[in-house]
């Protein structure tokens, strides 16, 4: 396979290297980024602010600010959003020449498919397709079932009290990727720390691309290892099929982003789901007494959590109009995924969680050629732990008071840092 950054030239990516060869713009430098840029990070509770519906309503593809001498565009709008995540000729995904301000490619380089355009992005997606087929995840079904029992089993054998994140919500998607990708899974907490640091804008981009590097590092010398021993999951099959047509750093990629894009937000949606739904009795019970219900119960968990906040920034290649706004060729476009769920334009009252109401289409996991290519492996562990959760542990209820939850404050996938629950008995709070 061509090395990473061959395929991609053309207007965007020669204005915006230009753009960071004379500003001297490198994300990856950055330590603080301006609360103009971040607070629609920012949530009430479990909501989007007040703020950015009234934005969404009055202007759904807004200004949000000027950054390193890029104009930066919020896009909240569902129309507007699924407009802009759709159209591969207008936007470019390319970040690579803001990260080094020289462009280059070398070991660590970010990349992988959130950041690459066609045809690079169609050779690299093209190889992780079929990992990802429904034959593919029959297979995984069974040991899905099997990693979830025994993490139930593990916080059995520690309550009455026990913390939902570290001890169920993390380790069954972590140890599911493990098995996907063919990795062993020796360094769980040092894993767990890169994947939600890579997330966390609170340090800037130094921050972000360090973690990366740090992840990227890591699957470098798994891949490297796997080269003359290849394993039996998707690293494995890549090098049977490929060989050296694909290099290391490409397939690290491929890997560190099926690693960290399905552990962050399935972690949290576990978490973050079951905290739903013990506000919501009748629903948790429903997920064993009414099986047809597991469905639209996490798909409104899905929509209503969002917990990929943001979607990829997007450069605009050339001048375009979009909702009536001049955006000018170099210009940031960002989706906001939380924000374009909630519209005004869904029936009343969608903004809040109503599993009873019909499914509708939502943007949890992107849309278009971007969108997710782990979608239904995700939606398999939820539909898989949220009822096994329920069925081992009816009485399960916060320990806390809810107010007392502490969630991410800046984390383009939104988390919560614990989740301290009582198996059986018990107020809420003792």
């Amino acid at each position: 396979m061509t090395r990473v950054g061959t395929f991609l030239a053309g207007r965007t990516r020669r204005r915006v290297l230009a753009l960071s060869g004379r500003r001297g713009i490198d994300l990856s430098r950055v330590d603080r980024l301006p609360q103009r840029l971040t607070w629609p990070l920012q949530r009430d509770g479990l909501d989007v602010l007040a703020r950015l519906g009234e934005l969404r309503d009055r202007e759904p593809v807004h200004l949000l600010t000027s950054f390193l001498g890029l104009k930066v565009w919020l896009v909240t709008g569902p129309g507007e959003a699924r407009s802009v995540l759709a159209d591969q000729t207008a936007f470019s995904n390319d970040i690579r020449p803001l990260v080094r301000a020289n462009g280059s490619a070398a070991e660590g380089d970010i990349g992988g498919l959130g950041f690459t355009d066609p045809p690079e992005h169609t050779s690299l997606r093209h190889l992780l397709t079929p990992q990802f087929t429904m034959r593919r995840l029959e297979r995984l079904r069974p040991v899905v079932a099997r990693i979830v029992e025994h993490h139930l089993d593990q916080m059995a054998s520690r309550g009455p009290v026990v913390d939902l994140v570290p001890e169920f919500a993390f380790p069954v998607p972590f140890h599911v990727i493990c098995e996907l990708l063919g990795l062993p899974d020796d360094d769980r907490e040092t894993f767990r720390d890169m994947s939600a640091a890579r997330f966390d804008v609170s340090h800037g981009g130094r921050g972000t691309f360090g973690a990366v590097s740090q992840s990227r590092r890591f699957l470098m010398e798994a891949t490297r290892r796997q080269r003359s021993h290849p394993g039996d999951g998707l690293i494995g099959d890549i090098i049977r099929d490929q060989g050296d047509a694909i290099s290391d750093l490409d397939l690290a990629g491929l890997a560190d982003g099926v690693f960290t894009g399905g552990l962050e937000t399935s972690a949290n949606m576990l978490a973050l789901g079951t905290a739903i739904l013990l506000e919501h009795p009748d629903d948790f019970r429903s997920l064993t007494e009414r099986p047809e219900r597991v469905e639209p119960i996490v798909e409104e968990l899905l929509r209503y959590v969002s917990v990929v906040q943001i979607a990829f920034p997007r450069f605009a290649r050339h001048d375009l109009t979009l909702a009536g706004h001049r955006i000018a060729a170099g210009d940031v476009v960002i989706c906001h995924l939380a924000g374009a769920n909630r519209s005004a334009d869904a029936p009343p009252g969608r903004d809040g969680y109503d599993a009873s109401r019909a499914a509708a289409p939502h943007l949890a996991f992107g849309h278009g050629f971007h969108r997710c290519v782990g979608a239904e492996l995700a939606r398999l562990e939820l539909r898989t732990a949220y009822p096994a959760l329920a069925r081992r542990f009816p009485d399960l209820r916060l320990a806390v008071p809810p107010d007392a939850l502490a969630f991410r404050s800046l984390s383009i996938v939104f988390g919560i840092e614990s989740l301290p629950v009582r198996l059986e008995g018990g107020l809420s709070g003792g």
